[in-house]
């Protein structure tokens, strides 16, 4: 099993009697039945549905201090408490950035010999292994607890990648990315069947419409690397743009029809003049209604 500190991560606490309600009355997923060692993937959105930051949710047990605990892009931490803090009017709750005092360790290729406290299974992909929230400076001692090999953070990113799971700011821009386009409502990100939450009327709609054209899909690279950002061409029309690669293995964000399109005509797709292929490319095929 390896284990890896990841640095980019950061964490929100939202406690208080209202927290639960508070909490599910803004995300994406349901928090009714979380509890303790349980986790849930989620988002809060713009009205317009965008995502404003997507994270992880536990609750804490009480000798943790109870609340809520949200493992969220570190960079992002402080602007989604801000942001929370905002929403609360005079639900009793509070909210905290605890990014400094508790760090993120990810955990995957087997089972802990031991789950902490404040760990759960990855709820996006069983491949991804756990999460387990603990200071920066206990993240050797934990590993070593769960029968872990502590590695660079870099390896858990090859291993995101490897799996399919994009990451915001690499993979898509946050404030410019409904669920969908980031797979979202394939990774357990979207509870359709609970009440209203910011931005559930424009998620909805394209759940029950089908009009999401635009996804994060699996590719596989012939040769070098494309740089981030870098367009994806069909002939010489863009289809996508490129996000975070690892060797040969990449995802990239691209409009599903225009792709398909261009399988169908057996035209090559390229990005930096490099070309690659997609590695699930039935994903791009819109099944019928």
């Amino acid at each position: 099993m390896k284990a890896a500190f990841l640095p980019d991560r950061g964490v929100v606490k939202v406690a208080g009697d209202d927290a639960r309600n508070f909490l599910n009355g803004l995300i994406t997923t349901d928090i009714a039945e979380l509890r303790p060692g349980l986790g849930k993937f989620g988002a809060l959105l713009t009205p317009q549905g965008k995502i404003i930051a997507d994270f992880l949710i536990t609750e804490a047990p009480a000798g943790h201090g109870g609340g809520f605990l949200i493992d969220a892009p570190r960079a992002l931490a402080k602007g989604l408490a801000d942001k929370l803090g905002f929403y609360k009017l005079r639900a009793k709750v509070t909210v905290e950035n605890l990014s400094d005092s508790i760090s993120v360790l990810a955990a995957w290729d087997g089972e802990p010999a031991t789950t902490p406290d404040l760990g759960f299974a990855d709820p996006r992909n069983p491949a991804l292994g756990w999460r387990i929230l603990v200071p920066e400076e206990q993240t050797q001692a934990v590993a070593e607890l769960i029968g872990a090999e502590l590695v660079d953070s870099s390896a858990y990113e090859a291993h995101r990648i490897a799996t399919g799971v994009p990451r915001g700011g690499l993979d898509f821009m946050y404030g410019d990315a409904f669920p969908h386009e980031t797979n979202m409502d394939r990774l357990n990100g979207v509870d359709f069947d609970k009440g209203c939450y910011v931005g559930q009327e424009v998620v909805s709609r394209m759940q029950h419409r089908g009009t999401a054209r635009t996804r994060t899909v699996k590719i596989i690279l012939d040769g070098p690397s494309p740089e981030a950002g870098a367009a994806i061409l069909a002939g010489d029309k863009q289809v996508g743009t490129i996000g975070s690669t690892a060797g040969e293995k990449g995802l990239a964000l691209v409009r599903i029809d225009r792709v398909a399109d261009a399988l169908d005509a057996g035209q090559p797709l390229t990005a930096g003049g490099l070309p690659l292929r997609l590695a699930e490319p039935d994903v791009v095929r819109t099944p019928p209604k």
